[in-house]
């Protein structure tokens, strides 16, 4: 599934989705992304993010990808729940391994667990973790996926960006369901412009 250059933008509704579209890079992107993504509190030293993370995190990504294009997919086929999930050949044997590797992320740790302190000014923050773990931090995103995979109303809300040269998958909570893009002020406004221009050229014409 190609997507669009990821921008700091978090537009897919689930922070398992917002991994997919982001695929950071390196130890320095991945730790970027995890701070940027909530996952990691306001001053937590991203220096714990090492190399070693940014393996096991594309793993994930993969997984997440591969089950999120089955479903849709299946979705557009119109199989429902009576049919199994398309084949996602090359991505890790398919979504039932992908599914196995998903649960076990998910269950091979427990997520970060959150404290709440209060700042210079008084109001209560997340505190800063002391030593944040890759295993709890993976347990978190994968969890996050679990509940999208086996909600059934939020799978069939699942939608891939209709904008040229992007394929973010999004959820579309927009009333009617009519939502076509990751973000209405990115893409949506691309294909605005590429419009306008192209009835300009006709005019002109």
């Amino acid at each position: 599934m190609g997507i669009g250059s990821y921008d700091g933008r978090f537009d897919s509704g689930r922070v398992c989705l917002d991994l997919v579209a982001a695929a950071p890079q390196g130890a320095e992107g991945l730790g970027r992304w995890l701070m940027a993504a909530g996952l990691l509190p306001p001053g937590t030293p991203l220096g714990a993010v090492t190399a070693r993370w940014v393996v096991p995190f594309h793993e994930l990504r993969v997984c997440v990808q591969g089950l999120v294009d089955a479903e849709i997919d299946r979705h557009r086929a119109g199989t429902g729940s009576r049919g199994g999930p398309a084949a996602v050949p090359g991505r890790h044997g398919g979504p039932d391994l992908a599914l196995a590797r998903l649960n076990s992320f998910a269950s091979s740790s427990a997520p970060p667990a959150v404290t709440a302190v209060r700042d210079d000014e008084g109001e209560l923050v997340r505190a800063p973790l002391a030593r944040p773990e890759c295993a709890a931090l993976l347990a978190a995103v994968a969890r996050d996926a679990v509940e999208l995979l086996t909600d059934s109303v939020a799978r069939t809300r699942l939608r891939r960006c209709e904008g040229d040269n992007c394929r973010r998958v999004y959820l579309d909570t927009s009333r009617g369901r009519r939502r076509r893009w990751c973000s209405s002020e990115v893409c949506g406004n691309r294909e605005r412009v590429a419009r306008h221009r192209r009835r300009a050229a006709l005019s002109r014409a």
